[in-house]
């Protein structure tokens, strides 16, 4: 077996009104996420579950954790193989679908990401370069959904 890593954080519920969860109404959905040498990150629930849009959401975490593995495993194979990057911009999508007992899971993630490169002749490599990503990433390896990448290469 291989090396064992482990990760903690601390999830704090803030969304006390003063009634605790007496009722559905009577509390926010309001939640902080930190490790102990951190910055704080502001969480709710969607939207459409009574939460605040201008908090970050689970769904939202878990596109963005997705999306950060595979960026990392990639600007680290593009070091690797001698290609300079110079910009990366992902917006990932994601599906969710909820049954009938109000229950969801995710059916799908796609990776959008948009790079800059400054070798053409690399381009080809660049690409594949995705494909090895997305194999080694340690998120995408973890969840039950597929998870596509769609990469677009551009010359700085």
């Amino acid at each position: 077996m291989g090396r064992e890593h482990k990760y903690t954080i601390e999830m704090k519920w803030t969304g006390n009104l003063g009634q605790g969860t007496e009722s559905s109404k009577a509390y926010k959905r309001y939640h902080e996420i930190k490790k102990e040498t951190g910055d704080v990150i502001l969480g709710s629930s969607d939207p459409a579950l009574k939460g605040d849009p201008e908090r970050y959401n689970p769904e939202e975490l878990l596109l963005s954790t997705l999306s950060s593995c595979h960026m990392l495993m990639y600007l680290h194979l593009c070091s690797k193989n001698k290609i300079t990057v110079t910009e990366y911009i992902d917006r990932p999508e994601g599906t969710m679908v909820e049954d009938e007992r109000g229950s969801g899971r995710f059916t799908l993630a796609t990776l959008k990401p948009v790079i800059k490169i400054t070798e053409a002749e690399k381009i080809k490599t660049a690409i594949e370069l995705h494909r090895q990503s997305h194999e080694y990433c340690f998120i995408a390896n973890s969840v039950n959904f597929e998870v596509n990448v769609e990469p677009k290469i551009d010359l700085e």
